[in-house]
């Protein structure tokens, strides 16, 4: 009984109310006549529950979402596809998607008629400003009967996951030397100091980036040839990431926390697309080891990543460590507020000829105190009130600083 109340909407109720009200009326006033149409009355929702209850319908669900992984600020299309297998039409279907309210809330749609056989396809696009992993699904069909007495929820149990990645800042081509941060020495420099006409180039090989063709040496050889700078001396590194709560402050998309992760998530993507073959560490200790698919599970991983309850860096700056003394490689921290005592502790794990290159999020910069520190260990402190500033303040191919772009009136 209470499973049939439930299939009832406020229509259906309301005739079962009436129907037992002119029933109880006729036994009051000893109307036959009342008695048949509260019968009546009464029974058209039961009838309408029994008819829709015993409806089995045959329909499969399908869906498909592009992209599954978007930044966050972007969006993407999901499209679901329902197929009646059954050998009779549907009647009037309301569809239902759970989308979490953070996505754009439920997408519904109705359907009057599925033939036998037959198929409907319905899309309707998310959009989500916060970063993180959110379920799509599953679909729930309402069955609901001509009068709209009654409706059935029937639910699929297929969901599919969106991952919404950190903001992604476009960052200049190229990547922080020793001659940049003002320790050791690259071959990358050496390079490009000796000119152009002194590069020794090579053949061309399938996969080689034509942003390397060497124009000169393919005039006189007849053939592609490219620049061997692109075997540059770093070609391993770490990317750290401080998520102790205790070094960063206010709340939403603008907290320092979120710039962190938006900073952290642009450099890992752009220095991985440089060829170099990144570790990700936080100050809770190795998060991601390098591997084909690091710039994905970058990715993955941020998309999720919380503010941890540790007040060190030691766990997380004892990978570090391991770098430094491998000799030449490259080492970027992103970090929110440091005290002068974290400051010893990241100079302390610096060591040796690698790149070092410290990415501090807020409004007023570096303690002055911190910065002299860290300076002093050799490293480049790039301050930046927030990820979207990293743009300008990235080193381009030169292994200068990057410079806003100019844009022309049309």
């Amino acid at each position: 009984m209470a499973g049939t109340l439930s299939a009832l909407t406020t229509r259906g109720r309301s005739f079962v109310a009436a129907g037992a009200t002119a029933i109880a009326c006729s036994f009051v006033l000893g109307e036959r006549d009342l008695l048949r149409a509260g019968l009546l009355i009464l029974a058209l929702p039961l009838l309408s529950v029994l008819v829709v209850s015993r409806t089995r319908y045959r329909l499969t669900c399908s869906r498909r979402a592009s992209p599954t992984r978007f930044a966050a600020g972007g969006e993407a299309q999901v499209n679901v596809l329902l197929e009646n297998v059954s050998r009779l039409p549907t009647g009037i279907l309301l569809v239902e998607d759970q989308v979490p309210y953070t996505l754009g809330g439920r997408a519904r749609f109705v359907i009057d008629r599925i033939e036998p056989g037959g198929a409907r396809e319905m899309a309707y696009r998310v959009r989500a400003d916060v970063r993180g992993r959110y379920p799509v699904g599953p679909l729930t069909v309402r069955l609901a009967d001509p009068f709209g007495l009654v409706e059935l929820a029937r639910s699929f149990s297929a969901a599919d996951v969106i991952t919404v990645t950190p903001a992604i800042v476009p960052l200049p081509a190229g990547r922080p030397t020793g001659s940049w941060t003002g320790g050791g020495e690259s071959r990358a420099r050496l390079v490009a100091g000796a000119g152009e006409d002194d590069v020794t180039p090579r053949e061309y090989r399938h996969g080689d980036d034509l942003r390397r063709v060497h124009w000169r040496s393919t005039a006189r050889r007849g053939e592609l040839m490219v620049r061997r700078e692109e075997q540059q001396w770093q070609t391993s590194g770490t990317l750290f990431l401080d998520t102790r709560r205790t070094a960063h402050w206010g709340d939403g998309p603008g907290a320092s926390f979120e710039q962190a992760v938006s900073a952290a998530a642009s450099i890992g993507l752009r220095l991985g697309r440089e060829g170099l073959g990144l570790r990700y560490v936080t100050d809770e200790g190795v998060a991601l080891a390098p591997s084909a698919t690091f710039e994905g599970t970058l990715l993955d991983l941020l998309a999720v990543v919380r503010t941890s309850r540790s007040r060190s860096l030691r766990p997380g700056l004892a990978a570090v460590r391991e770098t430094a003394n491998k000799g030449d490689g490259l080492i970027v921290g992103v970090f929110g507020r440091l005290t002068p005592e974290d400051a010893r502790e990241i100079a302390g794990a610096g060591h040796g000829t690698a790149a070092r290159v410290a990415v501090i999020i807020g409004e007023e910069g570096a303690d002055p105190e911190v910065a002299r520190i860290l300076r002093a260990a050799g490293w480049r402190i790039i301050p930046v009130s927030s990820a979207a500033a990293l743009r300008t303040a990235w080193p381009d191919d030169g292994g200068r600083p990057g410079r806003p772009e100019r844009t022309e009136a049309r």
